[in-house]
């Protein structure tokens, strides 16, 4: 079975990290977004990928020029435009020549989810389009996906108020469907699948929908994106390929930290440096990051080459832009975001 990997959108929630990166290719403990996406597929099976591109695609090429990520053939196709998520699945469908029953993940979202339970749900339906769902507390941010007992799509509501959310099971992001789906889709222009398809699909009773409460996190905003790092840190996250901690936080090659700083459940990129007595706790330093003497980081993401000064301090949830740098003994918190721009 192929997948559409839907990672065109310019990532605004994450700005300035993406000003000059999708992203699909930030790090999470040193691995590229995309990477742990895909990794979920392959161990369901699936062997081929289609990356459906938009905002700096050329990122993803040249990182990937044998166009294999983590094990899985991919195959690249850029929107001529921006097309929303049902017309860029459409355009991506066509143009690799998608002809039989395919999965759509958003690329944003790191799961665990059971494809496999999914994929088998789906063709025991026999509907036309099945949608992955996961249990949140408030699913106010998110489509809610209310169903009969047989997992037909009652509606498709669209972020509703927390108070008149009539299910808190939640649109996970990945889809299998059947080619006639694309014909639900008007060519050439913006279509949400979201807003406009599956509402289409649940009219003529031919959406269904299989919940999976198994690990889902949404990392396109600050918190979540640092989250998915503390959640693989602190084992909240079981992975069957761990990377190599020390003393609870990852270090990547050539980081330099001096023997008096303070690291604690944080992922420290490559070519990094720590100063002394810097303390750096629950934050992502992306690579090239250097923290002066005295600075303390705390529940923050620093871009690639950031620079903090000689005892500044950054509190939750500080990003802080690549190449930026943070004056020394400046104080930030509260989800300041330091950007040049």
């Amino acid at each position: 079975m192929k997948a559409i990997i839907l990672v065109g959108g310019e990532g605004t929630r994450l700005r300035p990290l993406t000003y000059e990166s999708p992203k699909q290719m930030l790090p999470i403990v040193g691995t590229p977004m995309l990477e742990w996406v895909l990794g979920n597929l392959a161990r369901h099976g699936i062997t081929d990928v289609v990356l459906s591109m938009g905002y700096l695609p050329n990122r993803f090429t040249e990182a990937y020029p044998s166009n294999v990520v983590a094990g899985i053939d991919v195959t690249y196709v850029v929107e001529p435009r921006p097309l929303d998520t049902a017309g860029a699945i459409r355009f991506a469908a066509l143009e690799a020549g998608v002809d039989d029953t395919f999965m759509v993940v958003n690329g944003d979202v790191v799961s665990d989810t059971d494809l496999s339970a999914l994929i088998s749900f789906h063709y025991q339906r026999g509907g036309v389009a099945t949608i992955g769902t996961h249990p949140v507390e408030d699913p106010s941010s998110f489509g809610v996906v209310p169903t009969f007992a047989d997992g037909r799509v009652l509606a498709f509501v669209e972020k509703p108020l927390r108070t008149q959310a009539t299910s808190n099971m939640i649109n996970a992001g990945v889809y299998i469907l059947e080619p006639s789906v694309l014909d639900y889709i008007d060519p050439g222009v913006r279509v949400s699948i979201e807003k406009v398809t599956f509402p289409r699909l649940v009219a003529e009773n031919l959406l269904y929908a299989l919940s999976d409460s198994s690990y889902w996190l949404d990392a396109g905003t600050p918190e979540n994106f640092l989250q998915a790092s503390l959640d693989i840190l602190s084992g909240r996250r079981a992975m069957s390929l761990m990377p190599q901690l020390r003393d609870g936080s990852w270090f990547g090659e050539s980081s330099d930290v001096d023997p008096s700083a303070t690291v604690a459940c944080s992922a420290i990129d490559r070519n990094c440096r720590i100063g002394k007595n810097a303390v750096i706790r629950n934050s992502v330093l992306m690579p090239g990051v250097v923290v002066e003497a005295g600075a303390v980081v705390r529940n923050s993401i620093l871009g690639p080459n950031a620079l903090v000064g000689s005892g500044a301090q950054l509190g939750a949830t500080c990003v802080v832009g690549g190449g930026e740098r943070v004056p020394n003994g400046y104080i930030h918190s509260g989800g300041v975001r330091i950007d040049g721009a």
